[in-house]
This record gives structure tokens, sequence and C-alpha cells, in this order.
């Protein structure tokens, strides 16, 4: 045990306790010492008395010196005094034998152990050696008594100060544990706002940013309509306008972590179908929608990415590839699906495209990442094959879990818009 573990007044509990047991038995003994000493009718009873309480002053003015906590010296020349106290006290009495058991405590907690320990050895020789004088005789238990309170003395400290080093490890671990479990919980908060951003982000470029390109598009179509063909023109804007209805909804629902109006109304092939439909009339792209295979029920968060894939996919076709017709095939087999998106467009160089938001143009170049994000977090795969004149083709595979035993797959027969 250190020397602050012992006199530093934001000790633990048992440290205090210890202390003041401490204190109480050096009390309790120089107390004993001067009383047998008037009972006893010693003729230095006086003395004695005066000792003791020499005695107990200068060990309540030690422990009261902040030197002491700090300085090995200043506790050195405090035992010093002590002992030479207490040698007297043992002069004028042989119960001062008794005061060296909590003396070799006080010296063993305020010592190093290299020092404590001859420390130790010496009063127990002084002790030995007065009360023999005193007696007038010397017998094995005059040493036994001593030596087997300083073996006693020293093996309580020792133990003490190992379950103390021990104690102080535990509760370093446990603030480094506290520490890194507040450090986790804080990489786990910025994970999920990460992530909830990622998925808005996908989740505004594959609805609201194309739904408002589609605007863009037709209201651009209407105004060149206007005004020699108000019927075409009226025929554009109403088409915007629902657009912008459906948009709408699909922002309520995204922003609350729900389906796809679509999926909510039916299958996802009948969704694909949809959605091949109205990018027909919006762009007058020839769109084409095929189902392969027996279509099975697959989790929700399958049958959103297939379509929010499908989504950007053919916005990115109507946007940037000058396609005149696209293919859309969704295909059911035994252990994933698959969607493929084929358009007969200008085509690109895969590997030239710019990473999200170091585009030319602000807010592109997130259609690929945000597509391959989806099939990544459902561990499937998203390929892109593309080349100068040559179209584009977005093929997605995603795992398919086995179907539940009473699913029972709506057949949805192949359809074109």
């Amino acid at each position: 045990m250190t020397e602050e573990a012992v006199t530093s007044p934001s000790a633990t509990p048992v440290q205090r306790a210890l202390r003041s047991c401490l204190h109480l038995m050096v009390a309790a003994l120089l107390a004993l010492a001067a009383v047998r000493a008037v009972a006893d009718h010693n003729p230095h009873a006086p003395a004695v008395s005066a000792v003791a309480v020499a005695l107990c002053a200068l060990y309540v003015t030690g422990h009261r010196l902040p030197g002491l906590r700090t300085s090995t010296g200043a506790a050195a020349l405090w035992l010093a005094a002590l002992a030479l106290v207490w040698l007297a006290l043992l002069a004028l009495t042989p119960d001062g034998v008794w005061v060296v058991f909590p003396l070799f405590f006080v010296q063993l907690h305020l010592l190093p152990l290299r020092w404590a320990l001859p420390v130790v050895a010496a009063n127990t020789l002084a002790a030995v050696a007065g009360f023999s004088w005193h007696t007038g005789s010397f017998s094995v238990g005059m040493v036994l008594g001593p030596v087997l309170g300083a073996a006693v003395a020293v093996a309580v400290v020792c133990g003490y100060e190992a379950l103390y080093r021990e104690s102080e490890q535990r509760r370093r671990l446990i603030e480094e544990l506290t520490a890194t479990r507040s450090e986790l919980a804080d990489a786990e908060h910025a994970a999920g706002v990460l992530a909830e951003r990622e998925r808005l982000a996908r989740e505004i470029h594959d609805t609201l940013a194309q739904g408002l390109s589609s605007i863009q598009l037709l209201l651009r179509a209407a105004e060149r309509a206007l005004p020699e063909r108000p019927g075409t023109a009226l025929g554009h804007v109403r088409q915007a306008r629902t657009t912008a209805v459906d948009n709408l909804a699909e922002a309520r629902r995204f922003v609350r972590a729900l389906s796809p109006p679509d999926l909510e109304a039916g299958s996802l092939p009948a969704a694909l179908e949809r959605l091949c439909a109205t990018t027909a009339r919006a762009s007058g792209l020839a769109v084409h929608c095929q189902v392969s295979g027996a279509p099975t029920a697959l989790p929700t968060p399958h049958e959103v990415a297939l379509l929010r894939i499908a989504q950007s996919a053919l916005a990115n076709t109507v946007r940037h590839a000058a396609a005149g017709r696209v293919e859309l095939t969704l295909s059911y087999m035994d252990t994933e699906v698959a969607l493929d998106i084929v358009d007969d467009g200008t085509g690109f160089l895969p590997a030239e495209v710019p990473a999200p938001g170091s585009a030319v143009v602000p807010g592109t170049g997130f259609g690929l990442a945000a597509m391959r994000a989806r099939a990544r977090a459902l561990q499937g795969t998203l390929v892109v094959e593309s080349a100068p004149g040559e179209g584009t083709a977005v093929a997605v595979t995603l795992p398919c879990p086995a179907p539940a035993p009473d699913a029972a797959p709506d057949a949805v027969p192949e359809a074109a818009s």
C-alpha cells in the first residue's frame, strides 16, 4: 500500500476504516501504558503519562502534515522522531513494548519496503531488549511475541498492497471498458447517422430526383407544344402533375421507411410493369418488361432494392443514353433473382464514371453508386457493361431466400409496354 492510499482524504471507505482502526490502536495502547503505570504505582508514572501524551501528539501532528503524503524524506524524519519518543516510553515502562505493533504498520505504510523491513527488524530487537531489561530475564516467549507481531504486520501490509494493486488494475480496466463502450456507442451512433443519410440520399435520388427530372422533361415538352398543340401540352402537364403526386406519396413513405406505393399496391413484377409503362409515356422510349421463371415471394427489402435499381437505371437511360429501346427482364431462379436493364443507347466507359459528388454537373454521379450500395447491402452483386456506341447493360443479382411453405406465388404473364 502506498502512503497516499493510507493518508489521502480521498481514500476509499475500507482504507479510511483501516486508518481509523490504526489510530484507535495507538491511542488505546498509549492510554493502557499510562493507566497501568499509575495503577501499578510505577515511580515513573508521571513521566510515562507525559511521554505517552507527547507520543500521541507527535503521532496526530504527523498525520496532519501534508508533506508526509508526498515526501519519503519527511516521512522518515517523522518516523525517526516517533521511534525516539517510543524508545523513551519503553525505557520508562515495559507496557511500551505493545506500542511497537501499530508502529510496524505505520513504518511499513510510509516507507518503501526495502527501507521498512530493516526499520521493523530494528524496532523488534529494541522491543525484545527493552522488555527483557524491565523483567530482568530472557525467554523464548519474549522473542516470539515481538517477532510474530512484526511478521504479522509485514504479511498483512504486503497482502493488502497486493490487493490494492489488483483493485487499482481492475478500476483502470473498468474505466477503459467504460471509455471503450462510450467510444463504441459514439461510433455506432455515427454509423447509424451515416447509414440513415445514405438511405435518404438513395431514396431521394431514386424517387424525388428522378420524379423532378421527369416533371422537368414533361413541362419542357409542354412548353415546346405551346401554342400550336395545346392538347398535347395539356397531356404533358397532366402527366407532370401525376408524377408530382406520386413523388409526394413516395416522399411521405420513405421518410417513414415504408414500402413504395407500387409495391404496396401489388407484386414486384406488376410494379416493374407499371414503371416501364410510366417511363415509356413520359419519355417516348420503347420500354419492354418481361418476367422469366416462376415468380416467388421475396422479402420486402429485396423487392424495394430491385424496384429502386430499376427506377434509377431507367432514369439514367432517359437522361443520358439517347436510347430508342430498353429491355427490362426480371428472372426468378432457384437460389437467386436477377434484374437486367439493357438499352441500345450511346453507351459509356464505366471505369470513367466520376465518384459521387465529383462530377462536373453538381448532384450527378450518385446513380450507379446507390445501385451498387443497394445490391451490396443484400449480399448481391451489380454489374455494368457498356462501351461507347454499344449501349448499356445493368445486371443485378440478389440471393433468393427459400419461400415459406405456405407461400403461393402469383403467376404473372410476360407483359410489354
